[in-house]
């Protein structure tokens, strides 16, 4: 029996996680002379985000080691074949959602990242898992990256970038949603547009708080 992709991964995995863990410190020092409120009004602008995720730059801004857990076994059980993701950094959830598309039998995971020195540490970090062929790294503004070039029908999608364009981001993806189709939104609190939308009553979707602020919904029509 073949040993699973996923399992595979485990060391990289570890390590990557470490740094990140390793990297808190330094994260926190890159906003300590922003408020609270600064902080939160920037990360629910669409504009000023900009310059937060700027000054995060260097920064991991990891999925949790459960969240991780949840894309792969989420990908996994619904033999997804086609992911988008929004939000790559250094590619931790990707190698999470890449190695369940190995384990499904190959597909397609496009994922968008702003930074350019992050988008090449994600490739360095897929090249290393060995999964870098099952993944499309789209460099620059999301808006215009995801405009082109979809698959016909989306499986899975990962909502993790800027938190204010979580709504934008669904409107280009959300005809190519199949029903069943699952929308993962991690720290959807810092985006209540997008909750209030993903949780009306006729939206086409069931959605809940599942784990530590991350919104799960499906495509129910």
């Amino acid at each position: 029996m073949s040993i699973p992709t996923i399992t595979s991964l485990a060391p990289l995995l570890d390590r990557l996680f470490y740094e990140a863990e390793a990297a808190s410190g330094a994260t926190l020092a890159a906003i300590a002379d922003l408020s609270d409120a600064d902080r939160a009004r920037m990360m629910r602008s669409k504009t000023a985000y900009r310059d937060l995720y700027g000054r995060l730059k260097d920064a991991p801004l990891a999925v949790s080691r459960e969240t991780g857990s949840l894309l792969y076994m989420l990908a996994r059980s619904s033999r997804a074949k086609a992911i988008v993701e929004f939000g790559t950094s250094f590619g931790i959830s990707t190698l999470h959602l890449a190695a369940a598309l190995r384990d499904n039998g190959g597909g397609r995971l496009i994922t968008c990242e702003f930074e350019p020195s992050k988008a090449a540490r994600a490739r360095d970090n897929l090249s290393a898992g060995g999964v870098i062929d099952l993944v499309d790294i789209r460099e620059g503004d999301a808006l215009t990256t995801l405009k082109s070039d979809l698959p016909e029908t989306i499986d899975l999608v990962l909502l993790d970038g800027a938190k204010a364009l979580y709504p934008n981001i669904l409107d280009l993806l959300e005809d190519r949603l199949k029903p069943g189709a699952i929308i993962v939104a991690d720290n959807a609190d810092d985006s209540p547009d997008y909750l209030s939308r993903m949780r009306k009553p006729g939206s086409g979707y069931m959605s809940t708080a599942f784990a530590d602020d991350v919104e799960l919904s499906v495509r129910i029509d």
